[in-house]
């Protein structure tokens, strides 16, 4: 049930690793599927969501965006392909999202900017050095702020990754054989703590994607957590109303473990305060 978190930058040659990886482990490749998720899950065209993603889409595009939403959406799916098992997803912040994650190791692949122009004009059939070094900029920077804004984190920070690969330095095989080498060795081998704790997470996530994705609970903010299958909720609510809504959609998800609920209401805080003295 072997998963891999993976990141690479513009033609760094990662997507050879990535297929190189995948083949020899037997793995799924996933990478555009998170996209076609999210995109159904908030109901707007593929497109949108690729082009926000590589950093090329217009401010109009950018302003009707709900990022909250695809940050929610995404986590869900990725976290569900890692609990099914035997797939390497590239990208969409699998390294961040499943860093926590003890049997998932976490890889990038890089390469010199210099290269990596050089590499992109040859993939392109074109001279235009400008060009190249343009898109591999855009794309760096769409990395670069995702990163920042959603996990708050600086993109490129090699102790945010199990293995990074420069491919200036390290032939392609020999990177594969290096990955797929972590991968089986004893400090990523699958234990019940870190498939319990994957299975929290993404529990933790069903339960804020089905939230949002409802309508009458879109619009409300409440913590999440689960531990060992049962979902904790916590934070204020506006009235009884969206309490018992919260719950009701909640706990569709909840299995034997149940719920957990911490919730409180505007007006049963409103209760608790102390009486202000006249004046």
């Amino acid at each position: 049930m072997a998963v891999i978190a993976f990141t690479q930058e513009m033609a760094t040659l990662g997507s050879d690793v990535a297929l190189g990886v995948c083949e020899a482990l037997g793995l799924e490749m996933v990478r555009h599927e998170v996209g076609d998720h999210v995109a159904g899950k908030m109901q707007v065209k593929k497109s949108l969501i690729r082009r926000l993603r590589e950093g090329k889409a217009g401010p109009f595009e950018r302003w009707t965006a709900d990022e909250k939403s695809i940050s929610i959406f995404t986590a869900e799916e990725i976290y569900d392909l890692a609990v099914k098992g035997n797939v390497l997803v590239r990208g969409w912040g699998a390294t961040m999202l499943l860093q926590s994650v003890a049997h998932v190791p976490c890889v990038r692949v890089c390469a010199p900017m210099e290269l990596r122009v050089q590499r992109l004009m040859k993939r392109l059939e074109t001279d235009d050095e400008k060009l190249a070094r343009h898109e591999i900029t855009v794309d760096d920077h769409a990395r670069a702020s995702r990163m920042s804004e959603h996990f708050g984190v600086q993109w490129g920070d090699p102790t945010l990754y199990d293995l990074t690969l420069n491919t200036e330095r390290i032939p392609i095989a020999t990177c594969v054989d290096m990955v797929v080498g972590l991968a089986k060795s004893a400090s990523f081998l699958e234990t019940p703590e870190s498939r319990r704790h994957l299975a929290d997470l993404a529990l933790r996530s069903r339960a804020r994607a089905v939230l949002k994705a409802n309508p009458g609970t879109a619009g409300i903010d409440v913590a999440i957590e689960a531990k060992d299958g049962r979902l904790i909720l916590r934070g204020i609510v506006a009235n009884e109303r969206e309490h018992a809504l919260c719950r009701e959609v909640v706990g569709a998800l909840a299995g034997s473990a149940g719920i957990e609920d911490e919730l409180t209401t505007m007006s049963g805080r409103m209760k608790t305060f102390p009486q202000q003295p006249r004046k």
